[in-house]
C-alpha cells in the first residue's frame, strides 16, 4: 500500500507522541508485567498504582503501534516490547527513558532555534550547559549514563571484535560512563587492565558494572576531567565522546589523550562517520547534537583534521555497522 505525502508528514509530526508513549510504557514497566503472560489493564494499574482508565488507554495506544498485542484476556507482550525489558540482552529501557526526559527533550524542542543560530539550546531550555545539568541532577545523570551504555551495546560488540590489542596492557576508557567498552575488552582479553574516566555521577554505575561482570580486580573507576588530565595507558578509548564537543574542544581532548599515551600507544575513536550522502540516523543525530551541545557528527576528513590539529595521525579505520566506524590514531 502506497503511503501518501500527507500520511508521511503526519507520521513525522506524531513522533513526539510515539516517544512519550514508549516512555510511559517503560515507566509502567509493561514489559516486566507482561513477561510471564497476558494481563489486564486493571491488573497493571493496580500493580503500578496508576489510573485504571488511563492505563487502559495507554495499552490500547501501545497495541496500535505494536508494543503490545491484544490477548483473549487483556494484553500480551510482543518482541518489540521485549526490547524494553530491563533484562533484555540489549535492552533499550534506559535509552527510552532518557531520550524522552527533560535533559534531552527540552533542548530538542528548540531545534528550529538551533538551526537559525547555529548554537546549542540547552542553556535556554535547562538554564545551563548539558553536562553541567547532568552534574546538578544526579538522577538524570545516572539515567543518561545507563542509556549511553545500552545504546552502545551493539557497537561495542563489533568494535571489541575488530580492535587489535597486541602489545597493550592497559586500556583507558575516556569519558566512558559505566565503562562498558573497557569491560567488554577485559572480558575478551584476560591480560588487560582498564580504567574508566568520567564525571563523578558515573562512578557508582561503573563500579557496579565491574562488580556484576566479575572484573573489579582489573578495573578502576576514576572521576576527572578529560580536558585537564587523562590516566596514562597503551590504548585510550574515545567512544561517542567527540560528537559531544565543538572542534576546538575535541582538539583539547585529543591533545590530552595524546599526552597520556605510553610509548607505542594509540587512541581508538568509535563514532558515527558521516557519509557523502548520509541516510538513516546519522544526519538526524547530527541535528540532535547541535541542539543539545552545539556539537556535530563528522565525516572522516573532519576527523582527520581534528587529529592533525592535535598532533596525531590516523593509522587505520574499520567500518562497523553503518554509520559507525573505529578510527585508530597515534
Amino acid at each position: 500500500m502506497t503511503v501518501s505525502p500527507y500520511e508521511t508528514v503526519m507520521g513525522f509530526l506524531v513522533g513526539p507522541w510515539l516517544a512519550q508513549t514508549v516512555r510511559a510504557a517503560v515507566d509502567l514497566s509493561l514489559a516486566e508485567h507482561l513477561a510471564d503472560g497476558p494481563r489486564t489493564a486493571a491488573e497493571i494499574a493496580e500493580a503500578e498504582n496508576s489510573d485504571p482508565d488511563a492505563t487502559a488507554r495507554l495499552l490500547r495506544a501501545c497495541a496500535a503501534i505494536g508494543l503490545v498485542a491484544y490477548a483473549e484476556k487483556g494484553f500480551a507482550i510482543t518482541p518489540v516490547l521485549a526490547v524494553l525489558h530491563r533484562d533484555a540482552p540489549m535492552s533499550l529501557r534506559d535509552m527510552a527513558a532518557a531520550q524522552s526526559s527533560p535533559c534531552m527533550w527540552l533542548s530538542w524542542a528548540r531545534i528550529p532555534e538551533a538551526i537559525r543560530s547555529g548554537e546549542e539550546q540547552t542553556r535556554q531550555a535547562l538554564g545551563m550547559p548539558f553536562f553541567d545539568y547532568l552534574a546538578a541532577h544526579p538522577d538524570e545523570g545516572a539515567l543518561f549514563g545507563a542509556a549511553m551504555t545500552s545504546m552502545s551495546a551493539p557497537v561495542i560488540s563489533e568494535a571489541v571484535a575488530a580492535l587489535d590489542v597486541t602489545g597493550a596492557r592497559t586500556v583507558v576508557d575516556v569519558g566512558g560512563a559505566h565503562g562498558s567498552f573497557a569491560l567488554a575488552l577485559l572480558a575478551r582479553h584476560p591480560d588487560l587492565r582498564a580504567t574508566v574516566l568520567d564525571l563523578p555521577h558515573a562512578m557508582a554505575g561503573a563500579r557496579a558494572a565491574a562488580d556484576e561482570a566479575g572484573l573489579s580486580s582489573r578495573f578502576t573507576a576514576v572521576a576527572g576531567d578529560f580536558f585537564t588530565a587523562v590516566p596514562d595507558g597503551d590504548i585510550l578509548l574515545l567512544k561517542t565522546v567527540l560528537h559531544d564537543w565543538s572542534d576546538d574542544d575535541c582538539v583539547r581532548i585529543l591533545t590530552t589523550c595524546r599526552d597520556a599515551l605510553r610509548p607505542g600507544g594509540r587512541i581508538v575513536i568509535t563514532e558515527i562517520v558521516i557519509a557523502d550522502r548520509p541516510s538513516g540516523i546519522a544526519p538526524l543525530m547530527d541535528i540532535a547534537m547541535l541542539a543539545m551541545t552545539g556539537s556535530r557528527e563528522r565525516t572522516l576528513a573532519e576527523f582527520d583534521d581534528l587529529l592533525s590539529r592535535a598532533g596525531l595521525r590516523r593509522s587505520a579505520v574499520v567500518d562497523l555497522q553503518p554509520p559507525y566506524a573505529v578510527i585508530v590514531a597515534s
